[in-house]
């Protein structure tokens, strides 16, 4: 939704890419099919930023494609912390292993195969962090099965809220009209305060109030 020049601008004053995080990027666009999921550059220095803002001891992560956000996020945790990350697909499991292992910290992080629904009912710690990225027509339902896990003050992003502008041109499509629905409950909610960033194809980011 920005311009390629701009685009540039962002990512020469921000930090730049491990070897390892150019290396998914690379991997993911020559074999994995739809690599655009992959967060990249840009949008993985927000998350990480974010996350060592927090310095939480406890992430969750629902939709982990290729890794790429997963060791983002993995970088703010404080020094007992875990990131548990959650995703359907079991094509891409050694693939994902096997970039998790390149990482300092691979044993920070609990890769979890399956159904996003039950693996979530599996956990039952308190998160200080939750991003979700996932089947975007479950928005709403994940975002409503982990809350009472976030602690107060915790945050809670969602990427894809944009969807390529289609939010903002009102398009009519299935998709378009998920994402516009789980925008506007989130902006009906008053146990948490939010704001949408304008990071490539917009973050959600959402902060419970202390009193929920």
């Amino acid at each position: 939704m920005i311009s390629e020049e701009l685009q540039s601008l962002l990512l020469h004053y921000c930090e730049p890419e491990t070897e390892l995080l150019q290396h998914i990027d690379r991997e993911t666009n020559l074999k994995v099919l739809l690599p655009r999921m992959l967060s990249g550059h840009y949008q993985g220095r927000v998350l990480s930023f974010l996350s060592k803002m927090i310095a939480p001891k406890r992430i969750l992560e629902i939709g982990t494609f290729t890794g790429y956000a997963t060791l983002c996020l993995a970088e703010g945790l404080a020094n007992d912390g875990v990131i548990y990350t959650l995703d359907i697909n079991a094509e891409l499991e050694e693939m994902v292993r096997n970039n998790f292992a390149k990482s300092p910290l691979n044993d920070k992080i609990k890769y979890i195969i399956g159904d996003a629904t039950a693996s979530i009912n599996s956990l039952k710690d308190t998160f200080d962090l939750v991003f979700i990225d996932a089947d975007k027509k479950n928005n709403g339902t994940y975002y409503d099965m982990i809350f009472d896990q976030v602690r107060p003050g915790g945050i809670i992003i969602v990427d894809n809220v944009l969807w390529s502008g289609k939010i903002l041109n009102k398009a009519q499509d299935k998709d378009t009209k998920n994402i516009s629905n789980f925008n506007d409950k989130i902006n009906a909610d008053n146990r948490v305060e939010k704001l949408i960033l304008p990071v490539r194809d917009g973050l959600f980011v959402i902060r419970k109030n202390h009193n929920n």
